[in-house]
């Protein structure tokens, strides 16, 4: 046997190019003597988002990076509809997500998109991959229903996809319709839309809040993925339980976890303050300016440079500082007992800063519009 064939995940390959051209072959034969009811095909899209919101809820933002924290009965509900995804366990999906977000776009990154489209896409999922490596996932490795789950994947899979087929087949009065639909297809829709998070969210759209990496925001490839398509923020600030931070943006998942949260059902959701997000903004425009600027043959483009970074600097700090007083007003309002004795500021002193805070920031954000007038009268696009 070759390398090339030992490098192979046979199991893989056999079952997603199996079901491909099964799907290829066998539905236009079956569209030849029977169709199916409108109901039936909207069960199977029901549960094509059902199954997609449990991967993005459940194996990304819960499991991979800890965004919030679930109800028992609810993380239950996650790891059904997550095994009737057909995704792989938790523990390997977690191991090689971490990977991907640790090394992304390098070779220790298991579908970076620097190997093409189709391999971030597809074909990663055919190279044999490593154990999973429990430091990774320590965290995980704790949950005993993750262990379960990893351990009994097959056995979850099958009995979670039988068991939903077998109903919407006796529902439907129509168990061939309900192979082809209700698994066959649903699996064939879920993994492309999910798959176009690792391909289409790093190769088409708009990089906001960083460049140091592929991943772009794009709304209409949210649509494709469940709300996962604000791509370039998830991987700026990977620890947010949102992905679309805007009321607009199309986030079902978000909306999920937002609405759990209010009724006991999840809780410690982790946020980026809007500090944080302006300041990666803020040095995100700078690094653009000061690319633009080192082009350009502008006499003054060294003192505008240095005006910029200085001026960047400054607003950073204070949005930074302005941030640290919230958080120690709101720990003065829901004191944690064990941090009774540290010592603080007193309350009017506190109060004080903040205004002061607000004041300087106020004047810093002049004096970065005075600057961006400034370059712009030089003809250098801003």
């Amino acid at each position: 046997m070759s390398s090339i064939k030992k490098k192979i995940a046979w199991p893989v390959l056999l079952y997603i190019g199996g079901y491909h051209l099964f799907l290829l072959i066998g539905l236009p034969i079956y569209f030849m003597y029977a169709s199916p009811p409108l109901s039936m095909i909207l069960t199977m899209f029901a549960l094509v988002f059902a199954s997609g919101i449990a991967i993005t809820a459940g194996y990304h933002r819960l499991y991979s990076h800890s965004t919030y924290k679930a109800h028992p009965a609810v993380e239950a509900v996650l790891l059904f509809f997550g095994s009737l995804a057909t995704q792989g366990s938790v523990l390997r999906w977690a191991c090689d997500h971490r990977l991907h977000h640790a090394f992304v776009d390098h070779d220790r990154d298991p579908y970076t998109v620097k190997d093409g489209f189709w391999h971030a896409h597809i074909l990663w999922l055919f190279k044999r991959t490593k154990s999973i490596d429990p430091k990774v996932i320590a965290d995980l490795w704790r949950n005993r229903w993750l262990r379960f789950q990893n351990d009994h994947y097959v056995a979850c899979m099958l009995v979670s996809n039988l068991i939903v087929f077998v109903a919407a087949g006796w529902f439907f009065n129509d168990f061939l319709g309900a192979f082809f639909f209700i698994w066959m297809l649903r699996m064939f829709l879920l993994h492309h839309t999910t798959w176009c998070i690792n391909s289409l969210a790093h190769y088409w759209g708009s990089q906001s809040y960083s460049r140091e990496h592929s991943a772009v925001d794009n709304y209409l490839i949210s649509l494709l993925t469940y709300g996962e398509g604000y791509h370039n923020y998830h991987h700026t600030f990977a620890n947010d339980y949102r992905n679309g931070i805007r009321w607009y943006h199309f986030d079902p998942a978000k909306w999920l976890i937002w609405t759990l949260h209010k009724l006991g059902l999840a809780y410690n959701l982790k946020r980026v303050s809007n500090y944080r997000i302006a300041n990666e903004l803020l040095v995100q425009h700078r690094n653009e300016l000061l690319q633009k600027l080192s082009s350009s043959f502008h006499q003054q483009k060294e003192y505008l440079a240095a005006k910029v970074t200085e001026i960047q600097e400054n607003l950073s700090a204070k949005l930074l500082q302005f941030e640290q007083l919230l958080l120690e007003r709101a720990a003065r309002r829901n004191p944690d007992p064990l941090l009774e004795k540290a010592s603080a500021a007193p309350k009017n002193e506190l109060m004080a800063q903040i205004r002061l805070a607000k004041i300087e920031i106020k004047n810093e954000w002049r004096r970065w519009k005075t600057i961006l007038k400034m370059i712009s009268k030089t003809k250098i696009a801003v």
